[in-house]
Formats: C-alpha cells, structure tokens, sequence
C-alpha cells in the first residue's frame, strides 16, 4: 500500500457506512494527485452473472455529467449521416472508419451506428468489443434517433453493467466537482440500478456500495 493512500484511510472509518454526501466529500478531501482524478461508484450486486436473464447493462443520464468530453463517433449513411454531422459528432462515416478499426486507430469514446450499418460493423466486432466500444440497442448506441442519441451522450449519458463478479463500476464525475453534484449524479446510478433489478435475482440485491478516486481509497456509501 503506497503512503498516500495509507494516511488517506486514517482520515475516515473504513468501518462506518456514510451518507452519500458524507461520501464523496471524503473521496473530494483525499484526491491528491497532481490531476483532476476520476470518481467512481462500484456497486456489488446480489446476482449470477453466469445466467443470460440475471445480467444487469443499461445507460444512464448523470445529472451533473462525467467532466469528461466525449469523442463521438457515428457509422451512418445518407440522410442519418447528415443528421449526425448536424447534431455534432466528432466523426461521421462507415466503411472509413471501419477500416481504421481493422488496423487499430479507434479516435473515439462512443460509437454510435444505424440499424442499416450493423452489417459494415460486423466485421471490427472482435475489435470493439472487448474494448466495450460495439454499439449496442441495449445502451442505446445503435439506433435512427442520432440527433437525440448524440445530444445525450454529450449530456453526460453514460453506460454501465456488472462484471463477471457482479460489480458495477461507473464514473460519476471529477474530483473537482462539488460533493453535492457527485452525490447527485451517483444517487442517479443507483436509482437506474434499482429499476433494471433482474426479477430473478434473488437475496439482498444491492450488497455494497462504495465510492473511490483513480488514487484514492473506497468510500462505502448507504444508497438509501
């Protein structure tokens, strides 16, 4: 354990489970680093991932955004391409930027796609995939409605899901930001993970919540 980190965790009750206001001002105090760090929410959850109908992925708007401006890439064709440079993607294209994939530049944070052009993207799946980065109709990023999509995403719309141990991790914001905000934007993490439960999970659902920085200690937090 690094010494920052070791006198960061005398300054609280790892024991103790804070507000969610409590929280994030404890993960504000510590942040230290020369950069303005991320913020993290990680969430375990009561469910078995091994199980197609227990998995939990959705999207989320974060009230407050991410503090982070995405790139935003579409595969679109025609008229769905004008309507994506119009309502401001970084990148509008097809078989162009699937090319760039296949040799490795990805220059993107999102990548959204039409329905009509998921056959283009077949072929780069290995690629986006494991990088999280494959459109999806379950986050939202392969759709017609660009002009909102784009909007949203630039918003502060973000996507998460468990992992393989059940865990949800999602960025709630920068150190910089006010405690009350990071609180808000986590609160509304929450409120999308209580909504999309999966009807068989089973026992306690929601096992733990905590809060964290990219170099500081976790934080756990009550959701209620």
């Amino acid at each position: 354990m690094g010494k920052r980190l070791e006198a960061a965790q005398k300054t609280y009750d790892k024991s103790k489970v804070y507000t969610m206001a409590e929280g994030a001002q404890i993960v504000k105090d510590n942040a230290k680093a020369k950069f303005d760090e991320t913020v993290e929410i990680h969430v375990k959850l009561g469910i078995d991932t091994k199980k197609a109908d227990q998995q939990v992925r959705t999207t989320v708007a974060l009230p407050h955004g991410t503090g982070k401006t995405k790139r935003i890439a579409v595969i679109a064709k025609g008229e769905h391409a004008q309507e994506a440079q119009q309502a401001g993607a970084d990148r509008v294209g097809c078989e162009d930027i699937v090319d760039e994939v296949l040799k490795g530049k990805i220059d993107f944070d999102v990548l959204v796609a039409t329905p009509d052009t998921m056959r283009d993207l077949a072929k780069a799946a290995k690629i986006l995939g494991p990088r999280g980065l494959m459109p999806n109709p379950k986050s939202g990023t392969v759709t017609f409605d660009l002009a909102n999509t784009i909007k949203a995403l630039k918003a502060g719309r973000i996507e998460f899901k468990a992992d393989a141990y059940g865990i949800v991790h999602a960025i709630i914001g920068k150190a910089s930001f006010d405690a009350a905000k990071l609180a808000e934007n986590a609160k509304a993490v929450m409120d999308t993970i209580l909504r999309v439960k999966p009807s068989t999970s089973k026992g306690v659902y929601v096992q733990s919540v905590s809060l964290s920085s990219t170099m500081g200690p976790g934080v756990f937090v009550s959701y209620k």
